[in-house]
């Protein structure tokens, strides 16, 4: 694969959130033509994740934080290449960051039809024969092109899922797609129950319930919903505080995957007040 082309700006350039556009000095995002002036600008190549899950880092180093997290299948825009890493934004939601190449494909010139993983893990097996050798395990969320094999589904990259695995859910509410991810470890970035942050657990429940959310919680505070106020919440009530973002559940309870615990549960939401401190909400927003 060939480097892209790089660009050089000229004039100045306007305040762009760098999380969700691609204006560097020496790169831009040819859909912001018109918007930011630049010598050239760089048209991206559409890849996919070619892995289970992997980090999308600040910087083209395995020691960088985390930013979030991209999952099999899922499509990633990349714009530039530097010694084995891939700068780019992932498609779903135009978040930024660097990932390794290797972790990247090219699209399916002719895909079969796309469907999503929908179990907490799916493993996929070598032969459709659920006693075969299982290759690997897909996260909740990860999007597979698949065909029916009797009761599996072939990979068009070669394995096999089960058709359960891909079933849809039963009750695709907020709260209801959230608790599967109860005991998910608190990863920095996480977006599946191998490992999610707060805001990716938020992003990924809402996602299988047909709503596109931002990545980070300020994102999603400013973007999704109608502000309540805090003594009129409800269950399926998104509630923020600095940095943090979590789900109300009934009995006044809090879903949401913290820090504190080094988990995902549910929990009194008297006791997270208390943690915080008062005045520590921001919003009470409803979808």
């Amino acid at each position: 694969m060939k480097p892209l082309p790089a660009v050089r700006l000229q004039g100045p350039r306007p305040r762009l959130d760098p999380r969700v556009h691609v204006a560097r000095p020496d790169l831009v995002d040819i859909a912001l033509a018109g918007q930011v002036a630049a010598a050239r600008y760089t048209v991206p190549q559409p890849m996919v994740c070619a892995v289970p899950h992997i980090a999308m880092r600040g910087a083209a180093d395995l020691a960088a934080t985390a930013v979030s997290e991209l999952l099999h299948g899922e499509g990633f825009d990349l714009f530039d290449i530097v010694e084995g890493w891939g700068f780019g934004r992932s498609a779903h939601d135009h978040y930024t960051g660097w990932l390794p190449l290797a972790a990247l494909a090219e699209p399916a010139a002719e895909p079969a039809p796309p469907s999503r993983i929908t179990a907490r893990s799916a493993p996929v097996f070598a032969a459709p024969y659920i006693k075969s050798p299982v290759e690997r395990l897909l996260p909740m969320g990860s999007r597979i092109n698949a065909v029916p094999a009797g009761r599996f589904r072939a990979l068009a990259g070669g394995g096999y899922v089960h058709g359960t695995h891909v079933a849809p859910l039963p009750e695709p509410t907020l709260l209801a797609v959230a608790r599967q991810f109860f005991g998910a470890p608190y990863v920095w970035g996480g977006r599946s129950p191998h490992g999610v942050d707060c805001s990716g657990l938020v992003q990924a429940s809402l996602g299988f319930c047909g709503v596109s959310a931002p990545r980070d919680s300020d994102q999603q505070r400013d973007g999704l919903g109608l502000p309540v106020a805090f003594e009129a919440r409800a269950p399926g009530d998104l509630i923020f505080f600095p940095g943090h973002v979590g789900i109300i559940a009934p009995e006044d309870r809090l879903l949401h995957a913290n820090a504190h615990w080094m988990t995902t549960c549910e929990e009194p939401l008297a006791d997270v007040l208390e943690r915080l401190g008062e005045g520590a909400v921001l919003a009470v927003k409803r979808l």
